[in-house]
């Protein structure tokens, strides 16, 4: 079962370009992408040959496509195929963007220049990582990952519960033990790795099941073997690569041929929070069903020392302030983000306190409102 493409869509899916990623960006239409992963040229600025403690040779990138005459060029070089992405990213969309200390730092720089919003960095600790066998440096054990959404202050997808049910229902932090790419996943041509810098596909799966949804349309500017596709095709999302090394193309058509979503059915790989999607209630619908009144006492967090008085229209009184449930909890926490349906507590008959929300759920159960907007909300802190 293959994903079906979003309607009218202008870009060629599920397609691997052939083409240098700067020249291609330039074509697509604008704001025609989801969501960026790229893995660009890390600029390695290797020079000399690496031997193990036995003196045989250690496979390093060393490609022609890592290297580039000085750190300006390499800088223009990204100035411009992050250009490019930017202009493609719908204004919910995000991108991410995997680097060593080689380049990451002056990537971070340009994302920024160019008014990307950073909403994380995210270190890949690898589990099984290349030892320095010259003992001159610390082992390289991670790399990171650079998340942004396209300005300051857009909406982005980002399923939190998915990722905290993904990690044992404990909060996913932003050190991801992980393993490199070995064993069968690492591509062979002629007995030797096909792709220097092929990535986990457990990388992967953790960045488009956190930050995309099914019929999402992925980006990768630098294809390679094609990790972000086959991942993108087991999770019902559409894939866009741009490669500009022809063996590279090959090796990733044969890789992605036959590959298929994990499951033909939509509750399996769709992991938004059912919260989000649910019919959209209002404080004002809840006054207007009876299910609260007007001049109730409300408790934050179930505190009866802090409380606020309830509007006819919804809003919430408190100590000169007036505002939302969301805004008025903001305000009592120094205005970190609040989600006023949890945070604030009703007294029912008995003299038990509950959470706002129960009353929400209990309204959607009586009536059938219309569904909310199911793009997740989120909005970067500071």
């Amino acid at each position: 079962m293959s994903a079906a493409p979003p309607a009218g869509s202008p870009l060629p899916l599920d397609t691997i370009l052939h083409a240098d990623c700067r020249t291609a960006l330039a074509e697509l239409p604008e704001a025609s992408v989801d969501l960026v992963f790229a893995d660009p040229p890390y600029n390695l600025q290797l020079s000399q040959d690496l031997y193990r403690p036995n003196m045989t040779r250690v496979q390093a990138v060393d490609d022609a496509w890592d290297q580039f005459e000085s750190l300006a060029d390499y800088d223009a070089f990204t100035r411009a195929w992050l250009g490019g992405c930017r202009r493609v990213l719908r204004d919910d969309g995000a991108l991410w963007v995997i680097g060593t200390y080689h380049n990451i730092f002056r990537i971070g720089s340009i994302l920024q220049d160019l008014g990307y919003w950073i909403l994380n960095d995210v270190i890949w600790l690898k589990s099984n990582p290349m030892p320095n066998f010259r003992g001159v440096r610390f082992t390289n054990a991670h790399e990171t990952l650079i998340w942004a959404c396209k300005s300051r202050g857009a909406r982005y997808a980002f399923h939190h519960h998915a990722m905290k049910a993904l990690n044992d229902e404990l909060q996913m932090r932003s050190d991801w033990m992980l393993p490199l790419c070995s064993g069968t996943e690492r591509l062979k041509a002629d007995g030797k790795r096909a792709h220097s810098t092929q990535k986990p596909e457990s990388l992967l799966y953790r960045v488009l099941l956190a930050t995309t949804d099914p019929g999402d349309v992925v980006l990768d500017p630098f294809f390679g073997s094609g990790t972000t596709g086959a991942v993108a095709r087991r999770l019902g999302r559409h894939y866009l690569g741009i490669e500009s090394r022809a063996e590279y193309v090959e090796l990733a058509r044969a890789r992605l041929r036959g590959i298929e979503p994990e499951s033909d059915l939509p509750e399996v790989l769709d992991v938004r929070d059912r919260r989000r999607s649910a019919p959209r209630v209002s404080v004002g619908s809840l006054l207007e069903a009876g299910l609260l009144r007007a001049g109730q006492v409300l408790f934050f967090r179930g505190d009866r020392k802090r409380t606020a008085q309830l509007r006819a229209d919804g809003h919430l009184l408190l100590d000169g302030f007036e505002g939302s449930i969301h805004q008025a909890g903001r305000h009592l926490m120094g205005g970190c983000p609040c989600n006023g349906w949890e945070h604030w507590y009703f007294e029912d008959e008995a003299g038990g306190l509950h959470p706002l929300d129960d009353l929400r759920e209990r309204l959607r159960g009586m009536h059938n409102i219309p569904r909310s907007d199911s793009r997740s909300e989120n909005k970067p802190a500071g």
